[in-house]
Formats: C-alpha cells, structure tokens, sequence
C-alpha cells in the first residue's frame, strides 16, 4: 500500500527508512492534516510541533548512544522554543503530526506507533517513581484530542479516537473512541473510522454518554408518570434503542427493577 502525504509526496510505508528519510515523512505528513500548511518552507519555519519531532530524532539517538547527556540538553531546549516536551528516550514511529504543539508532554517510556496524531495540551504521563515501563503505548493511526491526558503503562489500540479533556487510565482495544474524565470507551458499532489518508481528523464528532443517559432517563420518567396517572403509553413513544451507551441502565433493569432489588 502506499499513503499518499501530499501532491507531490508518496511513501511506502512498510519501507525502511533513514534518518533524512523519516525527516521527510515528518514534514509531508503535515500536508495531509493541515489544509493551513502551504508550503515545506512554511512547515518548517512556523510549525513548532514538526520543529519537536526532528529535534527528537536527534535526542533519540543521542539517548540510544549512551550521550544521555546531551540528549536531555538537546531536549530541554527544544522544549524552550516550542513548548513541548519530549523525553529523549521516548520511542516514537513515522509521521507523528503534533499539530497547534503547546503544552504537549511525552514521558521517557512512552511509545509511539506510525501516523499518530496528538493535539495541544496532551499528556502521555507516568503513574509510579519506579524505573519501568510507566507510560502508555499508542498504536497506528491513533488521534488524540486537545488536553487529553492519558496517563499509566497501558496500551492504546489502533484506530482509537481520544476525545478533547478526555483522562485515559485503561487500556483502550482497537476502533473504539474514548470520552470522558475518567475515559469511557465507545464501541465504534461498524462506523467507519479511518478516512481515505488513513487518519480520522473528526474527532469533535463524539459521542456524548452522559448526556443520553439523562434524556433516557427523562423519558422513563415521563413514562412513569404517565402509566401512574392511568395514560397509556404507545410503543412509538418508547425508545427501541438506547443511545447512552454503557452509562445508562438497560431498559430491562428499569429503575422500578432495582429499587426493588435494593
């Protein structure tokens, strides 16, 4: 297969590259997520995030060649003039786009697949002072929405979606989207997630859980009060499927249910 990254820039992406090659890719990559990116030299004189992901390859080196050193120094004046973190030892795949960049904070054990694209304010952060692995691990093509924080040595699939502010404390299977503080995983139910370039950039379309519930919620209690009143309720005024996901009761575990059972 071969992912189109712009007009006039094709890569394999099963091929081995170089370290100029995933250069390249990091830089042409931004063509297909950003319609404002105008030119090469417009990524590389203005975008801070691209400017992170190369001063990290070097670090990254650095770091694997025992120059820990100079990898950290490296790093933290990358940090200076743009705002983003990334420890050297952080494993990162091909065409990481950190898009908009402020804020961005990527822990040393954290690994990173191919095509991941993160927004301003993520966080991929530790959970323990022990020296392990203590960072998640994001699959391919995996996008995760402005100040997301997903924290701990857990595993997100490919394909997950992160939805903006969401906190990730679990692992995450493939396909699924994740909302909410802490982030509950919506099953995708079939939808197609990944777009022609590979990458689903429509992460503001998300599922609100709670906010079903609630409606559903409301319309049992009309429900209710309606049946206790003596009025009949037709079938075309109840709810054959539930839209709130795991948060709601089923409608067979009804409240009448479980207050009986209490």
């Amino acid at each position: 297969m071969v992912r189109v990254m712009s007009d006039n820039a094709t890569v394999n992406p099963e091929q081995p590259l170089g370290f100029l090659g995933q250069w390249k890719e990091d830089i042409y990559c931004v063509f297909g997520r950003d319609p404002a990116a105008h030119s090469v030299w417009d990524i590389l004189l203005t975008y801070s995030g691209v400017h992170a992901v190369l001063v990290h390859r070097i670090s990254h080196r650095l770091w694997k060649a025992n120059w820990k050193l100079t990898a950290r120094i490296l790093s933290a004046m990358a940090k200076m003039f743009t705002s983003v973190e990334i420890h050297p030892g952080a494993t990162i795949g091909r065409r990481l786009f950190i898009d908009h960049a402020l804020g961005v904070v990527i822990g040393e054990t954290a690994e990173i697949g191919n095509d991941v694209t993160l927004y301003h304010g993520v966080t991929l952060g530790g959970t323990t002072w022990n020296k392990e692995k203590r960072h998640p691990t994001l699959g391919n093509n995996v996008l995760v929405g402005s100040g997301a924080k997903i924290l701990g040595a857990i595993t997100l699939g490919n394909n997950v979606r992160v939805g903006a502010n969401s906190v990730v404390v679990k692992d995450v299977p493939p396909c699924c989207t994740v909302v909410g503080i802490p982030g509950r995983v919506i099953q995708s139910k079939g939808t197609q997630i990944q777009n022609l370039r590979g990458i689903d950039l429509n992460h503001h379309l998300i599922p609100d859980p709670v906010g079903r519930a609630i409606a559903c919620l409301i319309e049992r209690i009309d429900e209710l009060e309606a049946r206790q009143m003596g009025g009949k309720v037709t079938d075309e005024e109840i709810c054959d499927v539930c839209e709130a996901e795991s948060v709601c009761i089923p409608r067979k575990e009804g409240p009448v249910k479980l207050a009986a059972g209490a």
